[in-house]
């Protein structure tokens, strides 16, 4: 049982050689910390033997507290702790369609798998996410395994009812069946990873799976199924997409990593270098996109997946962001790929890639805009508890300003992603091309509006948001990554100039239209 001190017995506390200090309701015992104290002995000196709650939370996050190593220095409680009120939600900090009386697009069932995966991610993932993100940790295989149990890396694919009973599966993390399992089951599981605040880990737990393995599903023949996209989704194996290259990058149509068959035509003989490619490091799997030319001349671009071997070699990219995506340069000399392994038919590979860009491009939005939305919730808790020329920071007009154009550009995407999500529930074809310009407009919105929402969270967290610790460690984090969303899967510029060149294309007589 905890012991209980008066304030008055904490107050006697109060040197150097001898220093008590009280938060919220725990007593604790600094004397053998104060010389280790990251911040230096001088704060701890200015709360000695008083209530340091206040100045306590100007300084860290909560979660301080729930670390093993400082837990141990509380010693008790105090005897007339300071009421609490239940913390009340942050404005905005849950997607409209969790926050809405009444919503179109969610049912209940979409309520209980959100709370589902969120405490399967709060319980396995987040307690030591921030820390596996900065050292760039590998996703352990426990947590693989635990994730494919779950269901939750079959359900990156849309579901895939039929594969799921294959596998023994009856239902989704949630108690949600496959056949119910709808795009916005899908959207929720983005948003919910997005929610770790940690770009990096967050990619390399689901992101090269989650664009790697949806062309083997569609494309490829049932035995591939069974060897890659099985032991996949079991989270036994992983894979990742190889189609950015040195030489091509929005342009696909560049690349020059090629193929050609062997003389006894049973395998591709593949050369060529693969660069930025999310999840490459962990990877058994290489969805691969090559040049290729058959033994009657035909050529054209042909998608197929590589098995690690030695032939393999895989170097990790520094990046922005954490080590932990697991971003690789992948080189493949005289790779012998089976034909088997080749996804549809050989040569149209472009078309293939071209279709998987448009799934891969409303995930990156999700993503995207759940990291901004995160933002949100980080400044409204810090502008509510930090104080400035005798006021919180809430309460200044220029504050609530930057919050209203953060909170403006997250809801207006939000509301197209949920539009675009609705539109493909309704397609038989998800991976329709007639959304393609739009989902690329819808891409190149979420990017600049990131843009808006990070520089305006720079602002209110200041000189704390370029601190790599501490209160503003997400907004650090996310501030040296952000900009890596206007890239991948196609550049802003590229998207919106496609977006435009779509709808000259799909709105027949357009070229002729006259004011």
């Amino acid at each position: 049982m905890a012991k209980v001190f008066t304030r008055a017995e904490v107050a006697k506390h109060n040197t150097v050689a001898d220093l008590w200090i009280i938060i919220n309701d725990g007593v604790y015992d600094l004397t053998k910390f104060v010389n280790l104290h990251p911040g230096g002995g001088f704060p701890l000196k200015e709360v000695a033997g008083r209530d340091a709650t206040v100045e306590f939370y100007g300084m860290h996050r909560a979660d301080v507290l729930e670390n093993k190593r400082y837990a141990k220095l509380r010693i008790g409680t105090v005897a007339d702790p300071p009421a609490t009120a239940a913390e009340a939600p942050t404005p905005y900090a849950e997607a409209q369609g969790f926050w809405r009386k009444h919503s179109p697009y969610y049912d209940e069932s979409h309520n209980r798998f959100r709370t589902a995966v969120r405490d399967f991610l709060d319980k396995e993932i987040k307690p030591t996410a921030v820390a596996d993100d900065e050292k760039g940790k590998r996703p352990s295989k426990a947590v693989a395994l635990k994730l494919g149990q779950a269901g939750l890396i079959c359900a990156l694919f849309g579901g895939a009812a039929p594969l799921m009973r294959d596998m023994g599966y009856t239902k989704y993390i949630g108690d949600i069946e496959p056949e119910k399992f709808d795009e916005f089951h899908e959207l929720i599981l983005s948003e919910e990873f997005k929610r770790l605040g940690c770009y990096g880990l967050a990619d390399g737990l689901i992101g090269g799976l989650a664009i790697g393995c949806p062309p083997v599903l569609k494309f490829g023949s049932d035995d591939l199924i069974k060897r890659v996209a099985v032991p996949v989704v079991r989270g036994e194996k992983r894979i990742c997409l190889c189609v950015s290259e040195p030489y091509a990058g929005s342009d696909v149509a560049q690349l020059k990593t090629h193929a050609k068959l062997s003389a006894d035509g049973k395998h591709w003989i593949l050369n060529g270098v693969k660069k930025w490619i999310t999840g490459g490091m962990f990877s058994d799997f290489f969805t691969v996109l090559a040049q290729t030319v058959d033994e009657n001349g035909k050529k054209g671009m042909t998608m197929m997946v590589a098995e690690l071997d030695d032939t393999i070699d895989l170097k990790p990219i520094k990046t922005s962001y954490s080590p932990a995506a697991g971003t690789a340069y992948v080189e493949f000399t005289d790779t012998m790929v089976p034909v088997e392994n080749v996804l549809g038919k050989p040569h149209l590979g472009f078309r293939y890639a071209m279709a998987n860009f448009n799934k891969e491009r409303w995930g990156m939005v999700s993503a995207g805009n759940q990291l901004s939305r995160n933002m949100i919730k980080e400044c409204f808790k810090w502008a509510i508890q930090r104080k400035i020329f005798g006021k919180r920071l809430i309460d200044q007009p220029v504050i609530r300003f930057k919050l209203a154009q953060m909170v403006a550009e997250v809801e207006a995407v939000h509301s197209l992603l949920e539009d675009m999500t609705y539109q493909m529930s309704k397609l038989e074809d998800k991976t329709a091309m007639s959304l393609g310009g739009q989902i690329a407009l819808l891409k190149y919105k979420q990017t600049r509006a990131a843009t808006v929402v990070m520089d305006n969270a720079v602002q209110i967290f200041g000189g704390r948001a370029l601190t790599r610790s501490g209160m503003g460690v997400m907004v650090e984090k996310y501030q040296r990554s952000f900009k890596m969303q206007a890239i991948l899967g196609g550049s802003e510029e590229v998207l919106a100039d496609f977006a435009i060149r779509q709808a000259l294309k799909v709105k027949k007589g357009v070229q002729h239209a006259k004011l």
